[in-house]
């Protein structure tokens, strides 16, 4: 009677598989603890300054909050001697103000990002990135005074044509004060406007990055193709930088909402929600803020606390998002690798 022959065990596993690399550790030197001492302790300095300015915020903000309660947030008047304040007025103009901002800044900034990274001669490329760059160096008091004094007065007749002719069709471009001067100056719109100059940089600047990044081979491979130029930027450069254009255009955004100087030179102070951005008139809660603290007794001065850790919260949650965004692209994967 035979035995059964039971099936052979399988071949143990090499230790060693050639297809996977080998980790290579080595002892860490004091030199290397106290670098990623130092790295760590900067990294965690800014969770613990973050936190010091929120805490800050709402200490001082806390008077008024407790005065007025959750209508702080749906209050549009600003009468603090009443303890009837709130910004329910201020921060819709400040969002409308960015996004006026990124309306015209966001073309400007692509269409200048790719023809750096892809159009641009060699030679003028470093050129173009240092005037990038330089823009976004230039202070706000600048762009302030030079919307103020230089653009404002030319821009009235293409504000006063918009009104005239599109007002009637698109009813928030519509100015209803009558054809008076002073009727279309320090609106929402020319705020918008400068703002849209301090962010075309930033931008422009990110996006650049991006593209710059994009994989050699797949650019070649289009090339291989047959593709032109712009079919390869279109269906290469452009799809892989998506996700870091998005964050780059939220990072703009954050920044065109907590803009103070220009938009406080510019606009013409009230508090009352803006449906006209052509109209005189606007608000946001920087300028708010800006505006009103020299002048402020000691509950007022708490509102603007608050106010300004309103801000803080929303531009925190912008760029929160801005950077979840870029993480999950294909560009911010390969640049944390």
């Amino acid at each position: 009677m035979t035995a059964a022959i039971e099936p052979a065990a399988p071949l143990a596993r090499a230790t060693s598989d050639p297809d996977v690399p080998r980790p290579v550790s080595a002892p860490a030197t004091p030199g290397d603890r106290l670098f990623r001492g130092v790295l760590r302790a900067a990294g965690l300095s800014v969770f613990v300054i973050m936190g010091l300015i929120a805490f800050f915020l709402l200490l001082r903000g806390s008077d008024a909050l407790r005065a007025v309660g959750w209508s702080f947030l749906t209050e549009q008047k600003w009468r603090t001697q009443a303890h009837s304040f709130g910004i329910a007025a201020v921060l819709p103009n400040g969002l409308l103000i960015a996004v006026i901002a990124l309306v015209i800044a966001v073309p400007v900034a692509l269409t200048t990002a790719v023809f750096i990274s892809e159009y641009a001669p060699v030679r003028l490329r470093a050129t173009l990135i240092s005037l990038v760059d330089l823009m976004a160096a230039i202070p706000s008091i600048v762009y302030g005074l030079w919307g103020l004094f230089f653009l404002q007065p030319r821009i009235i007749g293409f504000v006063r044509w918009t009104a005239m002719h599109l007002g009637d069709t698109i009813p928030f471009l519509k100015v209803r004060t009558g054809d008076i001067g002073t009727s279309y100056t320090s609106s929402t719109f020319i705020a918008g406007v400068v703002v849209s100059l301090m962010i075309i940089p930033i931008v422009a600047s990110l996006s650049r990055e991006v593209f710059s990044q994009a994989p050699q081979g797949e650019r070649e491979g289009a090339y291989a193709l047959g593709s032109t130029r712009w079919g390869m930027v279109r269906t290469v450069v452009l799809p892989f930088g998506r996700g870091g254009v998005i964050g780059a255009v939220m990072l703009g955004f954050g920044r065109a909402m907590g803009e103070t100087i220009a938009v406080a030179l510019i606009i013409s102070p009230n508090f009352k929600a803006i449906t006209h951005v052509l109209e005189n008139g606007a608000n946001s809660i920087s300028a708010l803020i800006a505006l009103r603290f020299g002048e402020s007794d000691a509950l007022s001065l708490s509102a603007l606390m608050a106010a300004g850790l309103v801000l803080f919260a929303l531009t925190l949650l912008v760029n929160l998002a801005a950077g979840v965004v870029i993480n999950r692209s294909r560009s911010g994967a390969t640049t944390a690798d």
